[in-house]
């Protein structure tokens, strides 16, 4: 090959290359350009609205008869509520002329029925609910009873036809907390719970357990000073927005002379066990009574003497006290009934096992409290039995002993003992409720509590 073809072969060989390459290029410029027509044929086309057509429909609606209406409502029986308060020197007659009551036949129903009778002798103050149609016929009646002996209950009188009836049921009371906090300004206890510096003063039954409370480590009668305060948090109960009655207190706190002392109500959910209790869980009750009964005398103590039946000197291993045929005998402390029956010398007798290895016994009785049997649980103070004579019995009188591993002891020597600690799972349980209880006496004292408790 001459150099010429050499020349012309190699340059038609770079063109061929060069065209194929070309075609490739434009191959692919040409997809693409199909892909950007695509995609702007299938984008939506805003659409002109001057175009559309509007079409207006009306209908016809029947509208209600007014006078129907007017006519069906004239038909239903019309039922009224009214409320008043009982005023000093109100009858049964001006008393329901107020509630709007014109009805002749419920005035006989509550004068002659005993239960619903007991509405005349609610007090000034209290609050009536009748229900009427529009004639004034009393459909129902209600009022709440209160008695201190009782809980509240519901008395309702209502029509049925052409008569009445009476009926009582447990009030449903909304249960509330109230916190107060005081200063004493003066040597007076009750002049700073009447003050209404809150909104309220606190009521006298919740004085009287502050000072039971606290009894034991301040003397209200000469220790109070001006500067003391102190922080109560307690239960009300309430039945349509007035107050039934005063609930327990649930915590307190009495600063006196710098120092603070505080007492926290804990009911163990588990063993249902309640008591007062300072917050590092130690019990603020006495595990035992000074002395079984309320009002009575020593006639014989614990000590050696004669016999009054044997006439011989031995050992007298209880206390005696002198009391008149019947008086109450009250539970030492909490316990069970370990045994109740008659017991040789003793006569009537009850042993009741307390905490620990304690024991009390009490004899002589002219009979036993209801519902006492071996294993029955009994609380501190409750009434066991009664005083009497049985047994060997010279006169009427309690022998009282307290034992300590069934060994006859003198309970004079053990009347500061504290009642039973709390186990490790009430501790633990108490301590949740001590703590919430304490961060309320911190909201409740001004800069946060930072007396040491004692």
């Amino acid at each position: 090959m001459n150099p010429i073809q050499k020349i012309a072969g190699n340059s038609l060989s770079s063109l061929t290359n060069m065209r194929r390459k070309t075609r490739i290029v434009g191959a692919g410029a040409l997809a693409l350009a199909l892909c950007a027509f695509g995609a702007v044929a299938t984008a939506p086309i805003a659409q002109d609205d001057s175009n559309v057509q509007v079409v207006s429909v009306a209908e016809n609606l029947a509208l209600p008869n007014l006078s129907d209406q007017i006519a069906a409502l004239q038909q239903d029986e019309q039922q009224f509520i009214h409320e008043e308060r009982v005023r000093s020197g109100d009858s049964l007659g001006t008393m329901l002329g107020r509630l709007g009551v014109n009805d002749a036949q419920a005035q006989n129903f509550i004068r002659s029925n005993k239960l619903a009778r007991r509405i005349l002798s609610l007090k000034d103050g209290k609050r009536l609910q009748a229900e009427t149609d529009e004639n004034g016929l009393l459909l129902s009646l209600r009022a709440t009873l209160t008695d201190k002996n009782s809980a509240p209950t519901t008395l309702t009188i209502a029509r049925h036809g052409e008569s009445f009836k009476a009926s009582e049921a447990p009030a449903k009371l909304e249960r509330r907390v109230e916190m107060r906090s005081r200063e004493i300004t003066s040597s007076s206890l009750y002049s700073a719970t009447d003050a209404n510096v809150d909104g309220g003063s606190i009521p006298d039954s919740i004085v009287g357990e502050i000072i039971q409370m606290f009894s034991t480590n301040i003397d209200f009668r000469g220790d109070l000073k001006r500067g003391d305060r102190f922080n109560v948090v307690y239960e009300t109960f309430w039945l349509d927005g007035e107050l039934v009655k005063t609930g327990r207190i649930l915590a307190g706190e009495f600063i006196n002379r710098g120092a603070s002392y505080q007492a926290v109500w804990f009911e163990d959910p588990v063993t249902k066990q309640g008591g007062y209790y300072g917050l590092d869980g130690k019990s603020l009750k006495k595990a035992f009574l000074k002395s079984p009964l309320e009002f009575s005398r020593v006639s014989s103590g614990f000590s050696n003497r004669v016999h009054p039946i044997s006439g011989q000197w031995k050992a007298h291993k209880g206390i005696d006290y002198a009391a008149s045929l019947g008086t109450p005998i009250r539970a030492a402390g909490d316990g069970t009934v370990e045994s109740v029956g008659v017991s040789g010398g003793y006569g009537n007798m009850i042993v009741l096992k307390h905490w620990s290895n304690y024991t009390t016994a009490y004899a002589h009785m002219s009979r036993f409290g209801s519902g006492l049997r071996k294993g029955a649980k009994v609380t501190q103070g409750q009434i066991i039995g009664y005083v009497g004579s049985t047994g060997w019995s010279t006169g009427a009188h309690l022998h009282y002993e307290f034992r300590v591993a069934n060994v006859a002891r003198d309970p004079n020597t053990l009347k500061n003992l504290m009642a039973a600690p709390l186990t490790t799972g009430e501790m633990a349980r108490f301590k949740m409720a001590a703590a919430e209880m304490n961060h309320r006496f911190s909201l409740l004292t001004p800069g946060g509590n930072a007396m040491a408790a004692r």
